[in-house]
């Protein structure tokens, strides 16, 4: 996900019982499979401080770079095993399957299958929990997005990048060592044998195209790797996925076009990669809750545009919003609030929520959905474990996150199609265009 304090550039570069069921909507399925209801597995492979600060603790460490680096690769190695074998375990993964989740996207580093020898002190390791983590997404029918989230040189200068400071991916040979790696990934998880359990392999998280990194150099990069990918897959549904490096979908319009020219069918399997939050630039801690459900029913509109041209995905969004909940149920944008009853969103633990405030989350959560399910190709919460309404299960215990995820307690606030009528955008090019 995205790095806290770099959000807002990142944006600004930009420019209970439910009463209602909405039922999936009909689309032409792909080669691959189902429409995607997933959550994200974060800071398992790759460590994020501020969802699971345990394997920080005593050290000044801030980023898994750090960490390694401030321990040294014996004692590191020792503290990520302990990390690796208990933060996620295949009970999570039955626990997930019953929520109605039937996707997982995994973040990964570079160094899980090359550290190159270039001084780096990250230590190896997470590939084979990795592979553990397949192997119970097989058992319990689930697929599998294996994300590459950190790249050499960091992409983005985000502690999800394994390393937070400076962006230096696109300098030196850093992108020719990604290849690299991605020729790794191809070869194992793009086999037949994982046909029917990994979904796609993602290409890259979060490329920024600020601060010296060019879009136009991601975009080449994007197109080269496809093919470098596709060139070593054994599987033909393997679907290759690109985030969208913070630039509006429609700068991705030619993509299909560009990785399906070698094909003499037409055919190609990429996608593209969507990350949706209303909860860190300043415009977005202006609103109510009633307007962040707005603006979320029309994120439909470009995700829809998008999804005619190739599968798109929203692969990270959250529950998290700027909002205090009265005892009336009406919202207020802010952190604080002196009227009592009141509950702030961002102050207050959500098992202590009370019926205003679960309401407001719930409320929010079902506008995302009917938005994704109407103009998607799939989406993944971020995350499955993390603080606050970032925490997936935590929602579906205590009521915000609908249970089954096609139910509504507040339907129809996009205005979309009623159930029985809608039918979700036809999904773009996958497999043999026709």
């Amino acid at each position: 996900m995205y790095s806290w304090n770099w959000i807002s550039l990142a944006l600004a570069a930009l420019s209970v019982v439910p009463t209602t069921f909405a039922q999936p909507a009909t689309t032409q399925l792909s080669k691959n499979g189902e429409f995607l209801r997933g959550v994200n597995i974060g800071a398992w492979l790759v460590l994020e401080q501020w969802m699971d600060n345990t394997p920080f603790k005593n050290l000044k460490a801030h980023d898994e770079y750090s960490l390694t680096q401030e321990m040294g690769k014996v004692a590191a190695r020792a503290r990520l095993e302990t990390h690796w074998k208990t933060f996620f375990t295949e009970k999570d993964v039955k626990d997930l399957k019953a929520t109605g989740i039937n996707a997982l996207r995994i973040p990964v580093g570079y160094w899980a299958f090359e550290n190159f020898s270039d001084g780096t002190p990250y230590v190896k390791g997470s590939e084979a929990y990795l592979d553990l983590a397949i192997g119970w997404a097989r058992t319990h029918g689930m697929k599998v997005w294996v994300d590459l989230h950190g790249a050499p040189g960091s992409q983005n200068g985000f502690d999800n990048s394994g390393q937070s400071g400076d962006a230096r991916w696109q300098q030196g040979n850093n992108i020719e060592k990604t290849f690299e790696v991605l020729k790794v990934m191809a070869k194992k998880y793009g086999d037949t044998k994982y046909a029917d359990v990994v979904h796609a392999i993602q290409l890259l998280n979060e490329p920024i195209s600020w601060n010296g990194q060019k879009f136009e150099t991601t975009y080449q990069f994007t197109v080269d790797a496809y093919w470098k990918v596709k060139e070593l897959c054994t599987n033909e549904k393997l679907q290759i996925i690109m985030h969208d490096a913070f630039t509006p979908l429609t700068s991705w319009a030619s993509l299909p076009e560009r990785t399906s020219s070698r094909n003499k069918d037409g055919s190609n399997q990429v996608g593209i990669d969507a990350h949706l939050y209303q909860v860190f630039v300043a415009d977005d801690k202006k609103l109510t809750q009633n307007q962040h459900a707005e603006k979320a029913c029309k994120w439909a509109d470009m995700l829809r545009v998008s999804n005619q041209k190739m599968p798109t995905y929203v692969g990270e969004w959250t529950a998290a919003t700027d909002v205090c909940a009265y005892p009336d149920g009406h919202t207020e944008p802010g952190t604080s609030c002196n009227v009592n009853g009141c509950q702030c969103q961002g102050n207050t633990n959500s098992k202590d929520w009370k019926q205003p405030m679960i309401d407001a989350v719930r409320k929010y959560m079902e506008a995302e959905l009917d938005a994704f399910e109407n103009a998607t190709s799939g989406f993944f919460f971020w995350a499955w474990k993390a603080p606050g309404a970032w925490n997936f299960m935590d929602g579906v215990k205590q009521g915000w996150i609908p249970q089954p995820l096609t139910a509504r307690k507040f339907p129809n606030q996009c205005g979309f199609p009623s159930p029985k009528a809608a039918r979700r955008v036809k999904r773009g090019v996958l497999g043999s265009r026709r």
